[in-house]
Parts: C-alpha cells; structure tokens; sequence
C-alpha cells in the first residue's frame, strides 16, 4: 500500500500536493503503545510478544481469520516454520495441521494463533495431541465469534456459543499425559503465561485461551472484509 501511494502522489505530473497528502495520511509501522496495568490484553500486543518467540526452532501455524493477516506482519527467523492456508478460506484446518506438522517437525516447537469460531470445529484434535506428547503452545484468540465474517457482513449468525476453552483442554487431558492451560485477560498475565510454556512447561502442550474483545481486529482485515464486502454484493454477470 506504501509503495502504491508513493508511486500514485510521483505519477500526478509530480504533484507536490498531492505527495504531501500521502505523508499526512500515511500512517508508519510502529510498535503498540505501553497499556496500563491490567489493561485489557489486545490482539497487537500479544503478536508482539510472539514475535519475540519465534526462532530457527519455531514453526508458526496461521489459522484463517485476523490471526493470518496477523502472523503475516511477523517478522520470520532464518529456519523458522510457517504454514496457512486461505485460498480458500477454511476455518478449522489449523488444529489438524498443527497436529500432523508437531508429528513430523519433531526438531522444532510448533506455535498456533487460532480464534475460537475455528476451534470449535476441529477441537477435538488436541486429544492425540497430549496423547502424542506433542509440545505444541496455542494461542486460543477468544473474541466470542467469527471475526473474519463480522468485517465482510455482520449479524447474530458470527456470534457463537462461548466456551470454558482451558477447562475443556483440561477435561481433555484428564491427568493423563502433559498438558498445561492458562488463562489470560492483560499482557500481565501473557507474558507470565510465555514464561512458564517456555520455562518450566516447556515439555508440555502449552494451550492459553487469550481474552480480547470482539471488535478488535487489525486494519488488513478491515480493509479485505469491506473489499470482500463489495465484491460479494455486486450484481449478477449477465454472461
């Protein structure tokens, strides 16, 4: 979009004002502003803290949703993993993908951001995660529904059924294998819950539910919801 802006402002017979209208409204990358305590957790902040995760021992599963368009700005390490898929556009193949790439990359810690709404669908599969002794961390983004839909057409139908996400992981695991579950609501708590799947659980399926609110999302996916949006409301090709 910077690239495309610059060249724009140059083409308009080197329009001086129009250069200067594109420094007034582009805004930079930059790193999120410091929250107060206890602030309550956002979705920029946390993919800051697992940008500093990663590594050449990581691998980094991207499910379909804000946490794509997400994992997209992260900055990869030389021989760090990374797989998603939204050609597309399934929800719920991350859960299945993140079991069977743990399986096979057994020299590196697997790391999902996976939303609630895709979850649901294929949940179960952490179930022959524990029982593979698999050492995957997931990042479970909990927003109370399908985000990725809200910004192309909103209505009751992308709100779902809420969940007790680390109790059901916790019900799953049953005191059998190792699993450890954390629930987060502030950066506090996250990088408290980082330290603890990286330290001393580091040999466990690492599962942490994060709390954010629903309406929080990055400015790619409302920018690729409202050009979906149009697009989808188009009338009808006579061809």
């Amino acid at each position: 979009m910077k690239d495309f802006l610059v060249g724009l402002a140059k083409k308009l017979k080197k329009n001086t004002t129009a250069y200067e209208n594109y420094h007034r409204i582009y805004v930079p990358e930059g790193h999120p502003l410091k929250g107060d305590p206890k602030e309550a957790l956002r979705v920029n902040v946390l993919f800051e803290h697992i940008q500093n995760m990663l590594s050449g021992d990581t691998a980094v599963i991207a499910e379909t949703g804000d946490s794509w368009f997400n994992c997209q700005k992260l900055k990869l390490p030389k021989g760090c993993g990374y797989e998603f898929q939204m050609q597309y556009g399934s929800i719920g193949w991350s859960v299945g993908a993140t079991l069977g790439y743990a399986q096979a990359a057994t020299g590196k810690r697997v790391i999902a951001c996976i939303g609630d709404g895709s979850f649901q669908v294929t949940a179960q599969d952490v179930s022959t995660m524990i029982r593979c002794g698999q050492k995957t961390i997931i990042f479970l983004i909990n927003n109370g529904g399908y985000t990725i839909e809200v910004e192309i057409h909103d209505g009751p139908y992308n709100v779902i059924k809420n969940w007790n996400y680390t109790g059901f992981v916790d019900a799953i695991h049953n005191g059998e294998g190792k699993c450890w579950t954390s629930k987060v609501f502030c950066e506090e708590e996250l990088v408290k819950a980082i330290e603890t799947a990286t330290g001393d659980k580091k040999d466990c399926l690492c599962f942490i539910e994060v709390i954010v609110h629903k309406d929080d999302t990055s400015k790619e996916l409302l920018e690729w919801g409202s050009r979906v949006s149009a697009a989808n409301s188009r009338p009808p090709n006579p061809q």
